[in-house]
């Protein structure tokens, strides 16, 4: 009997072992396909533009890499500029959408005042808009308002997104009501248990939404491109265009791909570092009780 449960249990083992191997060998292969992309962009930008025309099979790999094509990359544009737009946009948007967000989720989560749950539907409403309706209202506002080419006309329709305050407002749920009541009983402002308590609290949510705004906004191009018309106004991502057209031309791909790597960057390693915080945020948000 014993043998027999033996065996059992080494065929159950053998089992669970094959699944492993399996499970590991199909994850193996789909990060070979995600990360495949970026790599060949990574190859391609260290290969000199006449290594990289001979091949008439592109290959794998490179004998003779070569940093010239970054050298290009920032002196061929002003690459270093459309980067100090892109942080100045980033920060301003981040910080003015972040102080929206945490007001207006606090606001539905714990005050209580008329109509508010028909403002909050109507609120969630705006996300079936399609963007492409709410772009072209916000061309025509900022157009008469005479804010193209200025940072204004870029950061002030990005400082307010739905979702976040969504996000936001069903983790201030997950707090006890029973601590907001006590605060009130204390004598505590809504403004100050919102900044000792509510905040602590939502940490990791409040870090999550940060960094997929600032990864949003890093990424923007169709709003920069469409109010921004002088290159001293670009962002990384129209600016590429700019250094496609202008830079060093559309045949010089590896310099290209070197500007594109120099763009990535930054984005790769924020996620890198956070990328635990960004899936415990997330979790935490989209979870009652």
């Amino acid at each position: 009997m014993n043998e027999e449960y033996g065996k059992i249990i080494k065929k159950n083992k053998a089992g669970k072992i094959w699944k492993d191997v399996l499970l590991y060998l199909a994850l193996l292969l789909w990060g070979i396909i995600v990360l495949f992309p970026f790599y060949w962009m990574v190859l391609t930008s260290v290969k000199s533009y006449s290594a990289y025309n001979s091949e008439y099979v592109p290959k794998l790999y490179t004998l003779a890499p070569t940093i010239q094509n970054y050298i290009e990359a920032f002196t061929a544009v002003p690459l270093a500029q459309y980067f100090l737009n892109t942080l100045v946009f980033t920060v301003m948007t981040t910080l003015l959408m972040m102080f929206v967000t945490v007001l207006a989720a606090f606001a539905f989560a714990r005050l209580d005042f008329a109509g508010k749950n028909v403002v909050f539907a109507f609120f969630l409403s705006l996300m079936m808009i399609p963007n492409e309706l709410v772009v072209i209202t916000n061309y025509v506002t900022v157009t008469n308002l005479d804010l193209r080419n200025t940072f204004p006309g870029l950061i002030l329709p990005s400082v307010a997104s739905v979702f976040y305050i969504y996000l936001l407002k069903e983790n201030f749920e997950q707090i006890p009501e029973e601590l907001y009541k006590a605060a009130k009983v204390d004598g505590t402002s809504d403004w100050k248990y919102l900044w000792k308590v509510m905040i602590p609290i939502s940490r990791p949510t409040i870090v999550t939404i940060t960094i997929l705004k600032v990864i949003e906004c890093w990424n923007s191009y169709i709003w920069p491109r469409l109010v921004t018309d002088e290159a001293s106004h670009f962002l990384v991502s129209n600016g590429i265009q700019e250094i496609r057209e202008n830079g060093f031309g559309r045949e010089n791909i590896p310099a290209m791909m070197a500007a594109v790597v120099v763009i990535s960057v930054p984005l790769v390693i924020l996620f890198l570092i956070f990328r635990k915080k960004i899936m415990e945020g997330v979790s935490r948000g989209g979870t009652k009780g």
